[in-house]
């Protein structure tokens, strides 16, 4: 097959000789056109309108379809349907220029000041197009590092008062930025906090005098209600009937709420071109891995074409919803540098903000705070569009979604600290010390603002808040660090349920052709159960207010015995509901609606929690006199040794530790939201015990199993594989047609490279490269988006010639001062030093150079030779592959 492939390409160079002039120095002056600083400025993003919001399918008239990857090994051009720019494009009047303009980088004011080095380095950084980043690629970290660097060193050369004026504005807009998604982060939790309490009771009745308002507001301080009337009051039904009227029009408008939430979830729908191997892109866990189909292809491999099927025939499109789920796992990909146009877009923002008001609204045991962070990521992608130092370069944006993605949980708990801490323990990828104390001033933003608006009346910010007066005593630690036991294994056992219900139930044919008969019947049986027990019927966070909350004379509850002999009784109400509201959790998990899980763990382990803390209650009035109670059991009412709600909190915190396995943010939340730094031990050791049980039942959490699951290509930092083998194992072998030789002519004819770069988006590699040979030696590199981005803009690609020589350039004579850029030179888009390493180098230097260095390949050479390229998700494939066979 090499050999086939290097007679053809001997073919494609003969046929395109007669192109070639029989000796170009006649004509043309072969001149060094490179330095290293213009090699690196070459490459420096473009300023086209293209963002992770650019449509997937077509052009924003909607009139040319997405073919960047065919679906066929047929030769389609990308021109016809790529999301670049259009081929006859011309840069005037585009912000780039304007931005030059303004800024006084154009070129008579530089010849007046006599700059001329400078000043070709200017033209350079600000005329540059270079290809966005396209869809499913990972971000070119070193690029976008390298181009940040050169633009500051460019803005900061200026001396004069408004070059120091625009040096002090560039510096600012970080924090003007962040100020902004603060702000209107907290706007939207305000609108989906203070529509969904008005909604919420519409499922049980109305308000006569106002019908927005709901029952709490409506009878503000009255015990008997008269404004207040249910659906059977309104029909006129007495005695029985009018509880089932009640109980008929509970379940309509849960079941209407639903499946309004889905509809509009179902809005976002987006298809992925079917070469992707990745199965679903959403939270329903019901992932089907494509079958591995024979190729004779040599690429096609555990290590040459990893994450997309080379399928030699057309196979469905892949669709997911935006708008479902949570959207907490996709946010962790998308800051690890995976690119997913349209995921943190306008549309998505809108459609996910009314959608999560509903679902929320029909009483299903799901929670808004993980919708808050995509949410809040949506707002940070949307207003980087406000600066292009932001707009323009992905790396600088992913420092922002961090500080926005913070900010969602800031305002989701009311946990300012406990917002950075999540950014930083969960999402969060690349987190320097500037973005640790941006994300910190936009988490204080956001709460301020959230308190200023004041959504939930009482002038606070905290979902919820409780204060214990009393303190934990010694004995209860032992209690703590079984609660933090049970907790974990319930985190990890929910994990496993869901994925059992999801590869069970979910994979009915009919379920997965119509994701709103899930939704539908998921609502109908929440209905049904919820309704005749109180502690199901609520809204999970002030269910979780009513756990967590100590027995006061001001405060009556029906959690709260007065004598033992009630306590038998409150715990068959809990353990009902508890069995209740774990199986609702459950099935509610993955549906096609916005859903959070973290306050829905909370609730279960708070019943778990509350459960104990009686138990615990009801030993102590048992026998009062054990040594082990100390002086309290003396000391009055059944709280002065044991506080239950304390137990529901600490429990809570552990549960979703032991669903989400983060750990000093979870201490950090219950402690702001308790106040209490008498509690912060009790707390933490629950925690750190869930976590330590939970990584025993169940390695990943949740975010990681729908990770693993939807095939995502995130290498995880946290990870620490033991490697028993080195680079040369998993290097594919070299093949003629996927590297550019230029041992015989710098000039390479188009078609050749068209067929080429085709290949490799056939096997999926659309962010790769094609290595540039000289003799065996590697001498550059041209990334596969901006190889097509150079043939795209030829105007007659069947007769080009390219010129790839790394040193050199053609161009006439006679024009050697006042040159156009020739579009059959591609030199400036030739990496001169691609990152490489010898075939013998160990895999841990290999993994870090990928987890550090965010590269998106790495060359391999043997002997100073080249010996083949490793793609970053065939590396990532490898490290499943260790995962799944217990070796990492």
């Amino acid at each position: 097959m090499v050999e086939e492939d290097e007679d053809e390409e001997t073919s494609f160079s003969s046929a395109a000789g007669l192109a070639t002039p029989t000796s170009p120095a006649t004509t043309r002056r072969l001149q060094s056109a490179r330095t290293s600083d213009l090699d690196l400025r070459s490459r420096l993003p473009s300023r086209l309108q293209l963002n992770e919001n650019s449509n997937l399918l077509a052009f924003a008239d909607g009139n040319r379809n997405y073919t960047s990857v065919p679906n066929t090994a047929t030769r389609i051009p990308s021109r016809a349907g790529s999301i670049l720019i259009p081929k006859h494009h011309h840069r005037s009047g585009s912000l780039g220029v304007r931005l030059a303009s303004a800024l006084g980088f154009d070129q008579s004011r530089r010849s007046s000041r006599g700059e001329a080095g400078l000043a070709e380095s200017k033209v350079s950084l600000f005329t540059d197009e270079r290809v966005w980043y396209d869809q499913f690629t990972s971000t070119d970290w070193v690029h976008d590092s390298i181009a940040d660097a050169f633009r500051l060193r460019d803005l900061k050369s200026r001396k004069d008062f408004r070059g120091r004026l625009y040096a002090w504005f560039d510096g600012a807009q970080g924090w003007i930025l962040v100020a902004i998604i603060g702000c209107i982060t907290a706007c939207f939790a305000y609108f989906i906090t203070v529509t969904e309490t008005s909604i919420f009771d519409l499922k049980e009745g109305y308000c006569t005098g106002h019908w927005l308002l709901n029952k709490q507001r409506c009878c503000y301080d009255e015990e008997q209600c008269s404004r207040w009337r249910s659906w059977g009051q309104r029909m006129n039904f007495e005695g029985a009937g009018r509880d089932w009227v009640d109980f008929i029009g509970y379940i309509v408008f849960v079941v209407l709420f639903a499946v309004a939430a889905c509809l509009l979830t179902l809005l976002t729908k987006t298809e992925i071109p079917s070469n992707y191997s990745l199965t679903t892109l959403d939270e329903n866990l019901a992932a089907v891995p494509k079958p591995k189909e024979d190729s004779d292809d040599p690429d096609f491999n555990g290590t040459g074409g990893t994450g997309i099927a080379h399928n030699r025939t057309p196979a469905p499109s892949t669709v997911y919803y935006p708008a479902a789920g949570s959207g907490v796992a996709e946010v962790k990909v998308i800051l690890s540098g995976f690119v997913v146009h349209g995921y943190l877009g306008v549309k998505t923002l809108l459609i996910k903000t009314l959608a999560v008001i509903l679902s929320l609204a029909a009483g299903l045991s799901l929670g808004k705070e993980g919708p808050y962070v995509h949410i809040a990521t949506c707002v940070g992608n949307i207003a980087c569009r406000l600066f292009s130092k932001y707009n323009h370069n992905d790396g600088k944006r992913r420092e922002v979604l961090s500080a926005a993605a913070a900010s969602g949980v800031g305002v989701a708990f009311g946990a300012p600290i406990g917002g950075v801490l999540f950014s930083l323990e969960e999402v969060s990828y690349y987190f320097p010390p500037k973005t640790l104390f941006r994300t910190f001033f936009c988490c204080i933003v956001a709460a301020l603002s959230l308190k200023f608006l004041n959504p939930y009346g009482t002038g606070k910010i905290v979902i919820f808040e409780v204060r214990y007066v009393t303190d934990w005593k010694f004995f209860e630690i032992f209690v703590f660090i079984l609660l933090g036991v049970l907790s974990g294994a319930l985190g990890a056992l929910f994990i496993k349920a869901s994925a059992i219900w999801a590869k069970t139930f979910r994979r009915i044919p009919a379920i997965k052709r119509w994701p709103v008969l899930e939704v539908a019947l998921v609502a109908l049986i929440t209905g049904l159960i919820s309704f005749w027990n109180r502690y199901t019927k609520i809204a999970v966070t002030e269910l979780l207010f009513e756990l967590a909350s100590p027995c006061t004379v001001d405060t009556p509850s029906g959690l709260c015995p007065t004598s033992g002999d009630q306590i038998p009784g409150i715990l068959r109400e809990l353990g009902i509901a508890f069995v209740i509201k774990s199986f609702l959790t459950t099935i509610t998990f993955g549906i096609k609606v916005p859903a959070g899980i973290y306050v829905p763990s909370m609730v279960v382990g708070g019943f778990l929690g509350r459960i104990v803390g009686h138990c615990v209650q009801y030993l102590v009035h048992s026998y009062p006199d054990a040594s082990i109670w100390g002086e309290c059991a003396a000391n009055g009412g059944l709280e002065s040794c044991v506080t239950p709600g304390v137990y529901a909190l600490v429990a809570a915190g552990a549960t979703m530790c032991g669903v989400t396995r983060l750990s000093v943010t979870l201490a950090v939340i219950l402690f702001e939201l308790t106040g209490s730094l008498d509690h912060v031990l009790p707390f933490s050791l629950a925690v750190l015990v869930a976590k330590w049980t939970a990584d025993a039942v169940e390695p990943l959490s949740i975010y990681d199993l729908l990770t693993d699951m939807n095939s995502y290509p995130l290498l995880d930092n946290k990870l620490r594989p033991v490697f028993t083998a080195d680079l040369g194992d998993i290097t594919p072998a070299v093949r003629s047609h996927r590297v550019i030789d230029i041992s015989n002519s710098a000039l390479v004819p188009a078609p050749l490279l068209r067929r080429k770069l085709e290949h490799l988006h056939n096997l999926g590699e659309l962010d790769g490269g094609l290595p540039v040979l000289q003799h065996g030696v590697l001498v550059g590199l041209i990334p596969a988006p901006d190889l097509e981005f150079a043939l795209d803009k030829l105007e007659d690609e069947e007769g080009s010639l390219c010129l790839m020589a790394q040193n050199a350039r053609w161009h006439d004579a006679e024009d050697e001062d006042n040159h156009e850029s020739d579009p059959t030179d591609f030199t400036p888009y030739i990496d001169p030093a691609p990152i490489a390493l010898d075939i013998h180098s160990p895999m841990d230097l290999v993994f870090q150079c990928f987890v550090k260095l965010g590269l998106r390949y790495v060359c391999v050479l043997r002997n100073g030779q080249y010996a083949g390229m490793v793609h970053k998700k065939s590396f990532v494939k490898y490290i499943k592959e260790l995962e799944h066979s217990g070796e990492t």
